[in-house]
């Protein structure tokens, strides 16, 4: 069980079983702030540990793994284990590495892998298991339930672990090879582009916020919001958005903001101005 998977850092196989399961709690530690950013950076910890033995280096790479991260939780070890491949060559290009390469890496596989993911066990797994589950079920098999619970978990299983090695093993030879090119900052500037795309997307989708007001003038009826959407579609949710994100750079807690904000549209609301 000592396998060494890394002998400069004493990375043994026992970490890489430890990564492995401490995997499955990503979910569990889902906040609507990190998302799965939390139990991602619970996973490495303690391989983070082995790589940086300083204790402020130890932190910066913590402060890393805590952004806000969120994709299909099989394919996520992939990530893992290129987070850990890139940390090492942080350290061994300690102090002129792009730190920064770290996060946009992840930034940058999170859409497509999910892509992947939920098709393959959302969309193909999924049913597959349910479906023969489903057969057992109607002839009275107790069996039913094992079958659903085997034919998900093991394709599962076998993803989690066997990713996290190819992340691992082939992320040092193709970050090598990014380095070498040059093309590791365009890959950063390329994924800061494209988060930003990505948080414009969700604050159109997920922030509904609308001006109820209405005024006549000579016997026509006068709508602000479609006004407002003919000058700049979703402006009321990127005004709050970025009036959040302004609290947020002030250093105040996502809970004082989340309460601030309910205040405002509270009263917002009671005045009708917005809905």
């Amino acid at each position: 069980m000592s396998e060494y998977i890394s002998e400069k850092n004493n990375i043994t196989k026992k970490d890489f079983i430890k990564c492995f399961w401490l995997g499955f709690l990503m979910q569990a530690n889902f906040t609507y702030a990190k998302m799965q950013g939390v139990g991602f950076c619970i996973a490495i910890q303690h391989i983070l540990r082995k790589i940086w033995t300083n204790d402020e280096d130890y932190k910066h790479a913590l402060q890393r793994h805590l952004a806000p991260f969120n994709m299909t939780v099989a394919p996520s070890p992939l990530i893992m284990g290129i987070s850990i491949a890139m940390e090492e060559q942080a350290k061994e290009d300690y102090p002129d590495y792009d730190y920064e390469a770290i996060n946009a890496v992840k930034v940058s596989l999170m859409g497509p892998l999910s892509g992947v993911g939920d098709a393959f066990f959302w969309g193909i797994i999924k049913l597959l298991a349910s479906g023969l589950a489903l057969g057992f079920a109607q002839n009275g098999n107790p069996i039913a339930p094992f079958v659903l619970l085997a034919v998900f978990n093991i394709p599962n299983f076998l993803t989690r672990w066997y990713t996290l090695k190819i992340g691992y093993e082939r992320g040092q030879s193709f970050l090598g090879e990014l380095e070498q090119s040059g093309k590791l900052q365009l890959l950063t500037y390329c994924a800061g582009i494209l988060g930003m795309v990505s948080a414009g997307c969700m604050i159109a989708m997920w922030c509904s916020i609308n001006c109820p007001l209405t005024f006549t003038v000579n016997d026509a009826e006068f709508v602000i919001q479609d006004t407002l959407d003919e000058i700049f579609p979703c402006l009321l949710p990127l005004v709050f958005v970025l009036f959040g994100y302004n609290l947020i750079k002030k250093g105040m807690s996502s809970g004082k903001i989340t309460l601030i904000l309910a205040l405002v549209g509270f009263v917002l609301g009671m005045f009708k101005l917005v809905g």
